[in-house]
């Protein structure tokens, strides 16, 4: 890039003023993309360990092959693509509360856009990830109700730090258990988080499903020179038999 700072888009959105901005780190010598909601940041393609993870393990838990997964927030597509890269995937459904969002990635001005839209196994869908978890038609429109194999969330900041009032509920026993219909037998619920492990919601997917845990992800943070971390919440229902078809 031929400048250190690049403002892509900038709209005005129901939740905030959105940004796209793309720079030049001086210390590190890379390109950074950064996404910022007001004054806050939502995203950086300088920390995405933790998102890939999200994915990998989310899908190391479900057996079989032909998984059908839903990522609740594309931000910018890491765990889209990593999802995309398990090949027992056959088909994403990648929601997002923000149009502007899908665009950039149809507009190819992030990095992995291509790489995720190209794909045809992908459907980028516009919408809100926790009504529809609320709802009886699901996260697919053309097959009401239909069940998946693999759900993974990167919205909020932490299941206590929400970006709206109305997303907490989701984390509580009754929202978590509305998550948990429309898995099959033995499909995985998996959340990012940017904070700890918290035992209070680990309690609260334990009252679910059969199983969860909490996976620490750390990766080298360049401006402290030391380690950051993340954390992934993985969560199974039951299985009595093969979670494939």
């Amino acid at each position: 890039m031929s400048t250190r700072f690049e403002e892509i888009d900038w709209r005005e959105t129901p939740i905030g003023t959105i940004s796209l901005r793309r720079r030049l780190d001086p210390a590190l010598q890379v390109e950074v993309h950064e996404v910022k909601l007001d004054d806050e940041f939502l995203m950086s393609s300088l920390f995405t360990v933790a998102e890939i993870e999200l994915a990998r393990l989310g899908l190391a838990e479900p057996a079989g092959t032909d998984f059908d997964v839903v990522v609740g927030g594309l931000g910018l597509g890491y765990t889209a693509r990593a999802v995309l890269e398990d090949s027992r995937v056959r088909s994403l459904i990648a929601v997002e509360a923000l149009g502007e969002v899908i665009e950039w990635h149809r507009r190819d001005l992030l990095p992995l856009a291509s790489r995720v839209t190209s794909d045809p196994r992908t459907r980028l869908v516009h919408g809100d990830f926790f009504a529809m978890v609320s709802s009886g038609s699901g996260f697919d429109a053309e097959a009401p109700g239909r069940r998946f194999h693999a759900i993974l969330v990167d919205i909020d900041h932490t299941p206590r730090q929400v970006l709206h009032s109305s997303h907490a509920a989701f984390y509580e026993p009754a929202g978590l258990r509305r998550l948990a219909e429309h898995l099959h037998p033995g499909g995985v619920f998996a959340l990012w988080s940017d904070d700890p492990p918290d035992e209070d919601f680990l309690a609260a997917l334990g009252q679910v499903f059969a199983s969860a845990e909490a996976h620490v992800v750390t990766f080298p943070n360049p401006y402290t020179a030391g380690d950051a971390a993340n954390t992934v919440y993985v969560a199974r229902t039951d299985s009595p038999h093969s979670v494939t078809g």
